[in-house]
């Protein structure tokens, strides 16, 4: 069940700034099991940047170690979406 649909960063055109200890901290305020990270590209290519591979990976090993999964993150752009689960980068 979706407990919260909640903005944790704004960005700029290159880059947003998004703490694990943050996300993490979120997710144990609202008693979550799981989580789905969803962010946009405005360049409109929805592949995942090496960046964003690393912050998915910190926030699930953090999150596994408080018994918090991450069940996904999505990147969004004009052209689709990719999953980084589908992709095996998580």
């Amino acid at each position: 069940m979706l407990i919260l649909d909640e903005v944790m960063s704004r960005g700029t055109l290159d880059q947003a700034a998004v703490h694990v200890r943050e996300v993490i901290r979120r997710a144990l305020d609202l008693g979550s099991a799981a989580i789905i990270l969803v962010h946009n590209h405005p360049s409109g290519d929805p592949s995942p940047s090496r960046a964003d591979i690393d912050i998915t990976r910190a926030i699930a090993e953090a999150g596994k170690r408080l018994g918090i999964a991450v069940h996904d993150h999505l990147i969004v752009g004009t052209s689709g979406h990719v999953s980084l689960r589908a992709q095996g980068l998580i």
